[in-house]
């Protein structure tokens, strides 16, 4: 069987979606004829634990590690919460601390291209040996953080091997890299590497077409979209009572959906049935910023905030809910995020109200395979016409999900398209 090294930040415990790829696909790459080794840090900073996905880990993987150090243990001696904060992608838009500017102009100037840089050269020199004694002929590196891409970058020029560089994110084109307060040589700098690692790697693997496309305009390597996927085989789990609309996941500033907290006061205000039934469900982080927008449209006794569930519970809050809120920053650089939410809410066969920007990937899928519906970030009134519709199928007990054609987002399915590739 042939063995391949893969290189990776986020790991059980770690929880939140960019753990997910990379369980799943070290679970089924022995299926196709390739046995993974994964070397993870022995002791990250993880701003989101779920100790339950431990135990999802194959016993047959071997599993290398190597310690790690990150600044977020130093910068927490200024603000730990303001540095947790940060680290785990809640960057305020408006009014930021005067510590929260420091914090985020160190982050983006001093640690390029992430604050895991200092990982990379102590990686390098590590895995010389693992390559060596295990005959490994391919590395696999995953980013974010993309300074993972760095040690394939290291590795690379130091061996004979074919390295694969796997982008679950954009690099430069992400839209938190404007907030982090980049001088313009830091710009520079970030342009420069991704360039270096986009031609240098052997192969490259994207989650989007759209990457796809802003990556063949940099490098003329081999570019493969493996999107995410869902693996759990469901059991089935009652409907809420009440019409609940349900978020999973982070739930960051840039994503606050003003146009559905307004369509929902209107419909609160205008139909008592819809009142007395809707409910608001938020699982996961929420920026301050879209709790006090909540307030401000009257919807806080309309709202449950669950706060971070397990992946068992976030699976069972989405096959209960009677509609699953698919969101995204609406501006030109995010079009092609495809959220890893996407494909478990495909799963959970739910209907899907998804708001984003013109032309984003994601709405485009949702409305491809019949799973919902997908409205812009300040159609109102279409947003009504979705809700209204949902809500008196709901009454009538037919608010059903026909989608077609999910099962290509399987894990096992994406797997053996990415072993084909490498």
């Amino acid at each position: 069987m042939r063995k391949i090294l893969v290189i990776a930040y986020y790991w059980p415990p770690a929880g939140g979606p960019g753990v997910q790829r990379w369980l799943k696909f070290v679970k089924y790459l022995p299926d196709f004829g390739i046995q993974p080794i994964v070397y993870v840090p022995e002791n990250p900073s993880y701003p989101i634990v779920d100790d339950k996905l431990v135990s999802e880990i194959p016993a047959s993987i071997k599993i290398v590690k190597q310690p790690i150090k990150e600044p977020y243990a130093w910068a927490s001696l200024l603000s730990k919460n303001k540095t947790k904060t940060i680290s785990s992608g809640i960057i305020k838009e408006k009014d930021p601390s005067f510590t929260e500017k420091v914090l985020l102009w160190i982050r983006g100037n001093f640690f390029i291209p992430d604050a895991r840089k200092l990982w990379v050269k102590p990686s390098i020199s590590y895995l010389a040996k693992v390559i060596a004694d295990e005959g490994i002929e391919t590395i696999i590196t995953t980013g974010p953080p993309h300074s993972l891409h760095l040690i394939g970058l290291g590795l690379k020029k130091k061996y004979n091997i074919q390295w694969i560089a796997d982008f679950r994110d954009p690099w430069t084109s992400i839209g938190y890299h404007k907030k982090l307060r980049l001088t313009t040589s830091s710009q520079q700098k970030h342009k420069a590497l991704e360039k270096g690692v986009l031609l240098k790697a052997d192969k490259i693997v994207v989650t989007s077409y759209t990457t796809k496309t802003e990556f063949e305009q940099i490098t003329p390597k081999p570019i493969k979209v493996v999107t995410n996927g869902f693996d759990d085989d469901l059991q089935a789990v009652p409907l809420d009572s009440k019409f609940t609309i349900s978020h999973i996941g982070s739930l960051l500033t840039g994503r606050n959906p003003l146009g559905l907290w307004q369509a929902l006061q209107e419909l609160i205000a205008e139909n008592q049935a819809f009142k007395n039934t809707v409910k608001l469900q938020l699982a996961g982080v929420v920026g301050e910023e879209v709790l006090q927008s909540i307030k401000e449209f009257g919807l806080d006794d309309f709202m449950e905030q669950l706060g971070y569930l397990s992946h068992d519970k976030v699976l069972e809050t989405q096959q209960k809910s009677q509609l699953l809120l698919l969101l995204e920053i609406d501006s030109e650089e995010t079009k092609g995020i495809i959220p890893g939410k996407l494909f478990e809410y495909l799963n959970a066969r739910r209907p899907i109200l998804a708001i984003g920007p013109k032309g984003w990937e994601a709405g485009a899928m949702v409305e491809r395979h019949r799973a919902g519906n997908t409205c812009l970030h300040d159609d109102v009134a279409a947003l009504k016409n979705v809700l209204l519709d949902a809500f008196n199928h709901y009454r009538k007990g037919t608010l059903l999900c026909h989608s077609k054609g999910v099962e290509q987002y399987h894990r096992k399915a994406l797997t053996e398209s990415l072993a084909k590739f490498i």
